[in-house]
């Protein structure tokens, strides 16, 4: 696993906001700490310098802000 971030926050949507320290695709499925899935990225949003991505969550259960999130290689 590579770690591609941090998670932010859930926004009013529902997506997961995760602050990118790494490149991902739209598409690609992320996960938490312990290999568990997160959900999908739908969209990477933000300036290119500091990028964000729109998460799709897979289930109500996510983690709390500040929890790594991992993407597999």
């Amino acid at each position: 696993m590579l770690r591609v971030g941090t998670l932010l926050h859930q926004a009013k949507s529902g997506r997961l906001i995760v602050r990118l320290t790494s490149e991902v695709r739209p598409g690609a499925t992320v996960l938490d700490d312990k290999g568990r899935r997160l959900g999908r990225v739908l969209e990477i949003i933000g300036p290119v310098r500091a990028p964000y991505a729109s998460v799709a969550a897979a289930s109500s259960r996510f983690g709390k802000p500040g929890d790594g999130v991992y993407a597999e290689r």
